[in-house]
């Protein structure tokens, strides 16, 4: 097969379309000819060494945490999916154009889900749910500041956290207000306004996928005994702020609320918007794009 592979850390660069031996279903295994695999900030990361003390590579190795597909060979003892299936989910080693499936993260298209786009899903659906499930542990009737609202985990975090019946405050740049109100957020937060973040009151919960400058700001605003759940390490000043829970995680594969979720999407209740769809073979591009920031997320076809 063909795959991306890395053989030293580095720049986008670094990433080469070659040969790569097919992977084969063993006993409780799933073999998936990708479709098409997400990009996600993590991927390079990873790429640049930036990760090698927390999750070191043994190179050469293929990246890759997101992908859709169908199912080509189903293992011994593997209940549910057959030859043909339309899967999507999270897994190692996506970046090719085979790869066995981690069965935690997997699961069946549903219904209305184009197959391509389903790739750009499993990780930020997972990752915004979990910040407001059990990071955040949002309730019914709390106010909950999510920042970054406009990306594809913020997205997440504010349907969910909407589902679940909190009053959501989402934030964003002010020259992003306009586009923000398709959120269906209670109310908008231009983070980059100084005046806006003075005059918000206290909060029940912060769920914060950009930290920076903006979490020591916001930090001050949770009440005490209130939770500031983040996705990107906890904020500098944490320590000055003892009556707040900081919770600081890294998301885990669950396929039900990854259903779940896509299949509200499938129904239009909110998007994750694609931005472009690059051929497998021009993964070193895609990373340069995606570094820059800024836009939707970026598929490889394979």
């Amino acid at each position: 097969m063909k795959a991306v592979v890395l053989h030293e850390y580095g720049g986008p660069d670094k990433l080469k379309y070659e040969e790569w031996d097919d992977p084969q279903a063993g006993n409780g295994q799933i073999l998936i000819r990708v479709a098409a695999a997400g990009v996600n900030p993590i991927d390079w990361k990873i790429r640049s060494g930036a990760m090698k003390t927390f999750m070191p590579l043994e190179l050469p190795a293929i990246l890759g945490y997101d992908y859709s597909g169908i199912v080509l060979s189903v293992g011994k003892g593997v209940e549910g999916y057959a030859e043909g299936d339309k899967v999507f989910g999270r897994a190692g080693k996506t970046y090719a154009e085979l790869l066995l499936a981690d069965l935690a993260g997997l699961s069946n298209l549903p219904k209305g889900l184009d197959l391509i786009e389903a790739a750009a899903l499993p990780v930020v659906l997972n990752t915004g749910n979990q910040l407001i499930v059990e990071a955040g542990k949002v309730q019914a009737g709390q106010t909950v500041v999510i920042t970054g609202a406009l990306g594809s985990v913020g997205r997440t975090a504010v349907w969910v956290a909407k589902k679940l019946g909190a009053h959501v405050i989402a934030g964003v740049r002010g020259s992003q207000r306009k586009a923000a109100e398709e959120l269906g957020a209670d109310a908008l937060l231009a983070l980059d306004s100084r005046q806006e973040m003075d005059s918000l009151g206290l909060v029940d919960v912060v769920a914060d996928t950009i930290g920076g400058a903006v979490s020591d700001a916001l930090l001050a605003k949770v009440k005490p005994g209130g939770i500031y759940a983040s996705v990107v390490g906890p904020p500098p000043n944490a320590s000055l702020h003892p009556t707040v829970k900081v919770e600081a995680f890294g998301s885990h594969p669950d396929a039900a609320s990854m259903y779940s979720l896509a299949e509200d999407i499938a129904n239009g209740k909110f998007k994750i918007p694609v931005d472009r769809k690059i051929p497998l073979a021009d993964a070193a591009k895609a990373h340069a794009e995606a570094e820059k920031g800024g836009i939707g997320k970026i598929l490889l076809l394979a």
